[in-house]
């Protein structure tokens, strides 16, 4: 999705949406309307750079629906909180604020709720997949070995490091709206230039207001997702990395050590190990919305 803001512009000359509420399809009571469907076409036209069909962008519709209506079954916290966290952290990855995305949507003719129904829908169904299929799922050695065999030599090992980190939260309080978010990502990114060593960088961001400095912690490059991971191996040592929203506030990590991992914990392993973890998920996910559609009450007008 971070993608989509790259084209936004492009659609920007688009026509306007015609706001007419008319219901097309019912879902378990919740209804879907032509405008709901003229939006998503919009939004996936954005973010896949292709025209989908209406058939396509029905299924799409319904499927959500029935994502969020799991919030009736299942208790997810801060739900509204992670969303509002994923949308300013796709604004940052597009180099504006919140404000500014938003406005680059509306110029597209695109809500800023259609997408973020998108994001609380996709949320949801990744808590609910994890928690009910996948808590217990396990990929063995042999599995992990197997799929690094189908790639090329180069691929396979990927030589990795620990990393020694401090992380330093710029705490926000809840339901806090989009502009205090920013605000503290610009003392976060302050602190950046200020930050020369970890000794004295802790030391000062420690005397900082409402700044929490959390213990230290190693994590290898292998157990770290591929995002951070890239951004740890361009940070030098003793430096922050860039900040990043999450549910507590504004979070940047500072990088006091690296070495060399031990032979058999690589991010070769670990990206192995992830993919068929994916592959499970996705097996997971299509039989699990098959048994809710089979289960639901969805009425065509």
């Amino acid at each position: 999705m971070a993608a989509a803001a790259l084209m936004v512009a492009a659609m920007a000359g688009a026509p306007g949406t015609a706001r007419a509420q008319t219901v097309v399809v019912i879902v378990n009571g919740d209804p879907v309307t032509t405008y709901d469907i003229d939006q998503r076409t919009r939004l996936m036209q954005i973010s896949t750079q292709r025209s989908p069909s209406r058939q396509e962008v029905l299924n799409e519709l319904i499927d959500e629906k029935l994502k969020i209506q799991l919030l009736r079954r299942y208790t997810i916290d801060a739900i509204d909180n992670d969303v509002e966290n994923a949308f300013n952290n796709m604004a940052r990855r597009s180099n504006m604020s919140p404000a500014q995305f938003g406005e680059q949507l509306a110029k597209a003719n695109v809500s800023t709720g259609t997408l973020k129904s998108r994001m609380k829908a996709e949320i949801v169904w990744s808590q609910v997949i994890r928690g009910r299929f996948m808590a217990n799922s396990q990929v063995s050695e042999k599995d992990i070995l197997a799929k690094l065999e189908t790639r090329k030599p180069e691929d396979q090992g990927q030589f990795g490091f620990d990393y020694t980190l401090r992380p330093i939260l710029f705490v926000v309080p809840r339901r806090s709206s989009g502009a205090t978010f920013e605000a503290r990502r610009k003392d976060a990114e302050t602190l950046r230039t200020r930050f020369l060593n970890c000794q004295d960088g802790i030391a000062l961001a420690r005397s900082l207001r409402d700044v929490a400095v959390r213990a230290t912690v190693v994590r290898s490059s292998a157990d770290l997702p591929p995002q951070l991971r890239e951004l740890l191996e361009k940070t030098e040592i003793g430096r922050l990395t860039a900040p990043e929203a999450t549910s507590q506030g504004v979070e940047v990590y500072a990088l006091c050590d690296k070495k060399p991992s031990r032979a058999d914990n690589t991010p070769g392993k670990r990206e192995a190990r992830e993919e068929l973890m994916t592959a499970q998920f996705q097996n997971h996910s299509k039989r699990y919305i098959k048994e809710l559609r089979s289960q639901a009450m969805i009425e065509h007008k």
